[in-house]
């Protein structure tokens, strides 16, 4: 059947009108693509061992029923798999994307741990919900009652809007509050189209818009409101805001232009993909093309700027890491798929410095080697004397991970306390702060994590502030 349908798509008539032949083939290609990721998505499904320890829902951190909805998948009962794979998680489409599945749970697939090859979890947990989304299984919330109560999120990133998600389910009125003209957080300016297409994240906003969720966009907390007026507004207030503040690199020439931060050139260049001006690309500032690019940083948003600068045509994109490949914090299939897409890797290199004069021209590199363990079983790297290096360079791009603002500070707000790191102080089980009525969720308070980890957080403090505003409705009540 397949076969014959691929026959018509390569034999459309050439005397057609090319509208129509392009719409017709555009059809008939959606059409097979269907079938096919069908097909493997049943084929994969039906590879599942439904192995008495499912150590894949254990390494999951939403502890996803990953075998009974593959078990359902491989029987075609797509939305009872559907069904089972939303009960716990409230993206699925955007976890089977971006999730680092080799790390989580296709990395402990018993059949992948026999030497037989991992059933392809993310891949089929993308395709359910993408038919889900196609068949109209996705419908926006609809509380059985609405409440009084409101909620204030702030940061709209998939952490905010997974709480925001279920406290409208349960008929609580969410106002979401993000700096940004979009929500989404990373999910929409961070991450790149080519690993998660912005439709699909537009989408969700949409659903949980069409679902009651209010979005004040554009708003900085402590300049567009205050605190302190967000807390009078609702009843609680949950701060999701991710940590968005860049590790900094110093050395001669630091300051040097063509030295940019990760998170401004990821965010112009998926500015771009939504078809906003952006004046900085178009002044070449954050722009790749036709350059010699280095991205400093071993960790998944460092191959998220190599991959997008290839994209934007650079002439030859470099990664510097200071340990070897064993060792980088990113994904390795993250790694494999920048290699195969020409970028080249400086294992065991630091920099310490940057030439030029009136733009940046290069790196100055230091080669390392791995010594002795550290407290935490991990090797140092220590410099080698006398084998430094200069790396050519027009654009530099520091991917060297996040730290949280001071947000009392930004804030204005007393009593909010932060840990040692900066991050928010919250109960791990709560997720309560030091203020009442105002929790923490997401990478303001474990650090900069996975969109999974932050889903998982966001769910649990949308539980903890439903339970204490039962607890303090029924205080009234007995009054």
């Amino acid at each position: 059947m397949a076969e014959q349908k691929m026959l018509k798509f390569v034999s459309v008539s050439r005397d057609m009108p090319a509208k129509r032949k392009a719409t017709e083939r555009r059809e008939d290609f959606n059409e097979i693509y269907r079938e096919f990721a069908a097909a493997k998505a049943a084929e994969q499904a039906s590879r599942c061992s439904q192995c008495g320890v499912p150590y894949c829902q254990s390494h999951c951190p939403l502890h996803n029923n990953i075998p009974d909805w593959l078990k359902l998948t491989a029987e075609g009962r797509l939305r009872e798999a559907y069904e089972i794979s939303q009960s716990t998680n409230t993206f699925p489409e955007i976890c089977g994307r971006i999730c680092p599945q080799d790390r989580l749970c296709e990395g402990n697939c018993v059949i992948e741990q026999s030497g037989h090859g991992t059933v392809t979890i993310g891949a089929v947990e993308k395709y359910i919900t993408d038919t889900a989304w196609e068949e109209g299984w996705v419908i926006p919330a609809k509380p059985a009652a609405e409440r009084p109560e409101s909620v204030g999120i702030i940061g709209g990133g998939p952490g905010g809007l997974a709480a925001a998600d279920m406290l409208r389910r349960q008929g609580i009125q969410v106002t979401v509050y993000d700096r940004h003209d979009r929500a989404g957080g990373l999910l929409t300016y961070g991450i790149p189209g080519f690993k998660l297409e912005k439709d699909v994240v537009m989408r969700r906003n949409g659903q949980l818009a069409d679902g009651g969720v209010t979005f004040e966009l554009n708003c900085n907390i402590g300049e567009t409101i205050s605190f302190e007026q967000l807390r009078s507004r609702h009843d609680a207030i949950l701060i999701a805001t991710g940590v968005y503040k860049s590790r900094d690199l110093g050395g001669p020439g630091a300051g040097l232009p063509g030295i940019v931060k990760a998170i401004d050139y990821l965010t112009a260049s998926n500015h771009l993909s939504f078809g906003d001006a952006v004046p900085a690309y178009d002044s070449g500032e954050l722009n790749a093309e036709g350059k010699r690019v280095v991205v400093i940083g071993g960790g998944d948003t460092a191959m998220d700027c190599v991959r997008t600068a290839i994209r934007q045509g650079a002439a030859k994109v470099t990664c510097l890491y200071r340990r070897d490949r064993a060792n980088m914090p990113g994904s390795q299939r993250e790694v494999a798929n920048a290699e195969e897409e020409g970028v080249e890797f400086g294992w065991l290199t630091a920099p310490k410095g940057f030439t030029g004069d009136e733009a940046v021209t290069g790196v100055r590199v230091s080669r390392m080697r791995l010594g002795a363990p550290d407290a935490t079983g991990r090797q140092t790297p220590e410099v080698i004397p006398d084998a430094d290096y200069t790396e050519p360079a027009e654009l530099v791009i520091k991917a060297l991970g996040f730290e949280p603002e001071e947000l009392p500070k930004l804030w204005d707000v007393e009593g909010l306390e932060v840990t040692r790191w900066g991050t928010i102080k919250a109960d791990f089980l709560t997720k309560q702060t030091s203020l009442e009525g105002v929790y923490a969720a997401g990478d303001i308070v474990r650090g900069a994590s996975l969109v999974v980890w932050a889903i998982r957080d966001g769910r649990e403090a949308a539980e903890s502030i439903l339970a204490w505003l039962d607890t303090r409705s029924a205080a009234v009540a007995a009054e």
